[in-house]
């Protein structure tokens, strides 16, 4: 099945679009795959997927060009 991303193969593909989508912005995340076993709630064995990202955002790093830490936040309000 193509949109199941629980399995191990779907793991791959959520890892593999999260690291193309920021790669496409400019910024480089780190995203790992945990193979976390059988779960016996689910029935199945279960992957899971990390990244060093925070807030759905890439963090910041010390290899980013100057000026640019994290992507823009379009459509968000500040808050004073």
């Amino acid at each position: 099945m193509d949109h199941d991303f629980c399995n191990a193969d779907g793991a791959r593909r959520i890892k593999q679009r999260i690291e193309e989508y920021w790669r496409e912005r400019g910024f480089d995340v780190e995203v790992k795959l945990v193979e976390a076993g059988f779960v016996a709630a689910m029935r199945s064995a279960r992957t899971d997927v990390r990244s060093d990202m925070v807030n759905g955002f890439p963090s910041r790093r010390g290899d980013e060009p100057e000026g640019r830490t994290r992507p823009r936040t379009r459509g968000l309000i500040g808050v004073a």
